[in-house]
């Protein structure tokens, strides 16, 4: 009966992550090569630059930092030293990108953008300026840059390492139920942390050896693993894997555990989880995390296959059991 609800909750799942797909926004990541020869020389300049830098005219920006100065003169005016005048937009003010300049002798930034927030508040600044005190204007690149600020990441960090080794070790005192250690007779958990650990790895990988593929998508995210390249299809895949697996984790420990045993349970799986993807793609990005991984899954593995891995199932109420004896759920015998 359990994994036959797990069954439906996973087709369920499937469903919607189909419906999710098919209502994407269709535009696919996958760069054709620029080459249609009936395209003026300043599209195929503007699609050149869109290739190079990700983005283009008619973007949509929100401002990050506490302040952004633009020009609203003409950036040559400000070259020559002629007298200008700026405006200054605030943290959360949204941006357009009106027009690109590219101004060749500008020994500090040759490309300048023109941005804007509403017909009467525009203004130029330097790209270099410009792109480290805005995030472009979709939840999932907001997500990216939240997670990818330095001080954000050190606090998270610290306080997911501290709440992991706290939880973990207030099971193993009480002899709760933990993956790894103590765990419940299923593979999803296991499977969780695999899962987990493995894109957290290859999440770091791409950063390492494909960052423009990286960077692409920072700039037109998508959920949809069908439209983007190969590399990126296998994390999507992956990120929805880990949502599937971990409502079956649910499910599971719902049923095999008391209510307060299975939420403990699900709060030491979480902090396992969480400490997985915090080691695993800090330690890729300097290359160790390979070897780690590889200890990693044959670790879990071993624990999986020696103190988890259900061998008998009980005759009466079909609980999944460790050894002949009396069944914990029901109370029957079985030889």
């Amino acid at each position: 009966m359990v994994n036959k609800r797990i069954h439906i909750a996973i087709v369920f799942v499937l469903a919607v992550v189909l419906t999710l797909c098919s209502c994407g926004k269709g535009i696919s990541l996958r760069r054709a090569p620029i080459t249609d020869t009936t395209l003026t020389e300043k599209q195929l300049d503007s699609l050149r630059f869109d290739r190079e830098h990700h983005y283009s005219e008619n973007y949509n920006f929100v401002v990050r930092a506490d302040s952004l100065c633009l020009l609203k003169q003409l950036p040559e005016e400000a070259l020559v030293g002629m007298p200008t005048d700026t405006l200054r937009l605030s943290k959360g003010d949204h941006l357009v990108v009106a027009d690109i300049h590219v101004v060749p002798t500008d020994k500090v930034d040759s490309i300048w953008v023109q941005v804007a927030h509403d017909q009467f508040t525009f203004g130029w600044t330097h790209e270099s300026e410009l792109l480290p005190a805005v995030v472009p204007d979709d939840p999932i690149s907001q997500f990216i840059s939240f997670f990818s600020d330095t001080h954000y990441v050190i606090f998270i960090i610290v306080i997911i390492l501290i709440a992991a080794a706290y939880i973990v070790r207030t099971s193993l005192r009480r002899n709760a139920k933990i993956v790894h250690f103590n765990d419940i007779a299923s593979f999803y958990p296991t499977l969780l942390t695999l899962i987990v650990a493995t894109s957290a790895s290859f999440y770091a990988s791409i950063q390492n050896f494909a960052p423009d593929t990286w960077r692409e998508f920072y700039f037109h995210p998508t959920l949809n693993p069908f439209v983007v390249e190969p590399v990126l299809a296998i994390f999507l895949v992956s990120v929805w894997a880990m949502l599937i697996v971990g409502l079956a984790s649910v499910d599971v420990a719902r049923h095999r555990l008391p209510f307060g045993e299975a939420v403990l349970y699900l709060c030491g799986l979480a902090a396992v989880c969480a400490a997985d993807y915090i080691i695993f793609s800090v330690t890729t990005l300097w290359y160790v995390g390979y070897l780690l991984l590889v200890a990693y899954i044959i670790f879990a593995m071993w624990r999986y296959c020696r103190h988890a891995r259900a061998q008998y199932v009980c005759g009466n109420c079909g609980q999944p059991m460790h050894s002949k004896g009396r069944c914990s759920a029901c109370g029957a015998v079985n030889v």
